[in-house]
């Protein structure tokens, strides 16, 4: 990519920052660059600055744009090993609270928070605890709110939950129609779905758990070190931190504010 298109791309993303607030200067240059390029195609824009121009005058434009530059990747019960490790390492320290307040941040279409839902109902946790559900993509937290998904990849769901230690039949948890699962809706009363950013916003409560799983692999350093900060004050003494596979503690300026409590599956607690 040439040094005019760098130009062009930081221009976007400054203007869009300036005009919608939604602040992505310090996710990671070549996941963006990556993102944009692929919206250009989608967009039918031949540059970057046509897409700036396009998206600074019309707001449906930059919606349309940001479902590229937060594209939704996930599934219930992903990595069924870390759900295992929460099931087996975490709740019996989350019984000991009176009341739970789990964020889950970036909840992107909803997978993460239904399959969390899940596993405190068995865990007979669920009826005290508050979730929070947040995003910074409004149409991604409408999917979620909905809990609707297609049947096809709730085959798939249903493999993860089994593998993560699932304790009934997961059919049990929706009602299949016209192709599509739609989740029991008792499974939403205790979540708070709210737009939240990483990036901009502060801290709205103390929590015992977090979750946020592969997304601190779109931001650079600075973006990662502040979010570990907002996790870190929102977090109550010994709280729990869950992140994604690829995504570690060990580099950053609050890894020694935080010990593992199951290494291989990135979950740590508040030290």
């Amino acid at each position: 990519m040439d040094r005019s298109t760098d130009i062009e791309l930081r221009l976007l993303i400054e203007a869009i920052y300036l005009k919608y607030s939604y602040d992505f200067r310090d996710y990671s240059g070549a996941s963006v660059k990556r993102r944009v390029q692929h919206a250009l195609r989608q967009l039918d824009c031949a540059t970057i600055s046509a897409l700036q121009e396009r998206v600074l005058h019309d707001p449906a434009a930059f919606m349309q744009l940001l479902q590229f530059l937060t594209i939704p990747v996930s599934e219930m019960f992903r990595d069924p090993g870390h759900f295992l490790a929460i099931r087996q390492e975490v709740v019996p320290l989350l019984k000991t609270y009176p009341s739970i307040k789990i964020w889950i941040a970036g909840c992107s279409t909803g997978e993460e928070v239904y399959s969390m839902a899940i596993l405190l109902r068995e865990e007979g946790l669920l009826e005290r605890t508050i979730i929070y559900a947040t995003d910074i993509n409004p149409h991604s937290l409408d999917k979620a709110k909905q809990g609707i998904f297609t049947l096809d990849s709730v085959r798939t769901y249903a493999d993860n939950y089994r593998a993560s230690g699932g304790k009934r039949d997961f059919t049990e948890y929706y009602n299949s129609a016209y192709g599509y699962a739609i989740f029991d809706k008792t499974l939403r009363d205790n979540v708070t779905f709210a737009d939240h950013s990483l990036a901009t916003d502060s801290v709205f409560s103390e929590t015992q758990l977090i979750s946020c799983r592969n997304v601190l692999i779109y931001f650079n350093k600075n973006l990662q070190d502040r979010a570990f900060s907002l996790f870190h004050e929102s977090l109550c003494h010994r709280g729990f931190l869950v992140l994604g596979s690829k995504e570690t503690l060990d580099f950053s300026a609050y890894g020694k504010r935080f010990e593992a409590l199951v290494k291989q599956e990135r979950i740590y607690r508040k030290s």
